[in-house]
């Protein structure tokens, strides 16, 4: 009988908290009905996976298929090489795209002139802001048989003649690397940064009386207060791996620096379903390869959770 007093003590004391910040409880209801919309009614779309899907037939109007696409899926070459690209180039990205913010931050948080500090974060995160397209179309310019890179590569006389980076497919996830490192790594620089000013100067007092130098205070103490940061942030890149992080950048380097010449490291999942989709029609196909897609990211996104607890004590679940 206590149990149940303490219980709904809870819930009038969670009801009167609700009512106290009524205004800030409406100001996310606009959130709520996008999430709703664009991210849980498109769910029921991966039916179209167990059913013989027909426009012409409407979403009601299709017979069951079960287990037929997947096992079609299951026997498609072209299937296992984009799932072995997009498993190689978000890993690859993954590897640098995660650890270089935290190395930034980490540098910046070092800097004693603070004008030097605030220009290099600002021109750190200002690719962010560009489009994709904008970021490729530079990047094709500084790949260029002509470009800059090759000049410099050729002066220093690394190489002896120009590299076709946009033409040979060993290049292609490394590039994939280098553009989304550019793009990104100062915007995800700036949760860590916060993270490092929530850090007590005491910490960093007691550490230099004890002798202790930069770098020691550096790994000892900046970097072991914001690993519960870092934990949240791997559960959460871990979610958005196959998809080459939050940007989704597999499927727009897929799509806009793929061609026949690089076929074979830049064909990805993504890629494969709009081509099976929407160029073929084969929607049900599509969609079996889709949920295929998601099924991996929320295994990926709870092992890493679970991984993410036991090594650094932090997840988000």
């Amino acid at each position: 009988m206590q149990k149940k007093t303490t219980k709904q003590r809870g819930i009038r004391q969670n009801f009167r908290e609700f009512a106290r910040q009524w205004r800030l409880q409406v100001m996310i209801i606009p959130a709520i009905i996008f999430f709703f919309i664009f991210s849980y009614i498109p769910i029921f779309g991966l039916l179209n996976a167990f059913l013989n899907y027909d426009l012409t037939d409407g979403f009601f109007g299709n017979s069951w298929a079960g287990l037929k696409y997947f096992r079609e899926l299951f026997h498609d070459k072209d299937f296992y090489l984009a799932l072995r690209n997009t498993f190689g180039m978000s890993l690859l990205k993954f590897a640098f795209t995660f650890t270089m913010p935290i190395l930034l931050a980490l540098v910046l948080n070092e800097l004693p002139f603070m004008k030097l500090k605030k220009l290099t974060q600002t021109g750190s995160y200002l690719p962010h802001f560009l489009s994709y397209v904008i970021v490729v179309t530079l990047w094709i310019v500084f790949l260029d048989s002509g470009g800059p890179i090759n000049d410099l590569l050729l002066r220093f006389h690394i190489i002896s003649k120009p590299i076709n980076f946009l033409t040979n497919s060993k290049w292609f996830w490394w590039i994939g690397v280098m553009i989304d490192c550019w793009q990104e790594s100062g915007w995800n620089a700036i949760i860590y940064l916060a993270a490092i000013s929530g850090i007590s100067p005491e910490l960093y007092e007691a550490a230099s009386v004890d002798g202790a130098g930069r770098l020691r205070k550096m790994f000892s103490i900046t970097l072991r207060s914001i690993t519960g940061t870092i934990g949240a942030l791997f559960v959460l890149n871990m979610g958005n791996l196959l998809s080459g992080g939050p940007v989704g950048s597999n499927f727009n380097q897929s799509y806009l620096l793929g061609n026949s010449f690089n076929h074979e490291t830049s064909y990805v999942l993504q890629t494969f379903v709009v081509n099976t989709g929407l160029n073929q029609l084969r929607f049900s196909f599509a969609a079996a390869a889709n949920l295929i897609l998601s099924v991996l990211s929320v295994v990926l996104l709870f092992g890493a959770n679970k991984a993410s607890k036991k090594t650094l004590g932090s997840g988000i679940m």
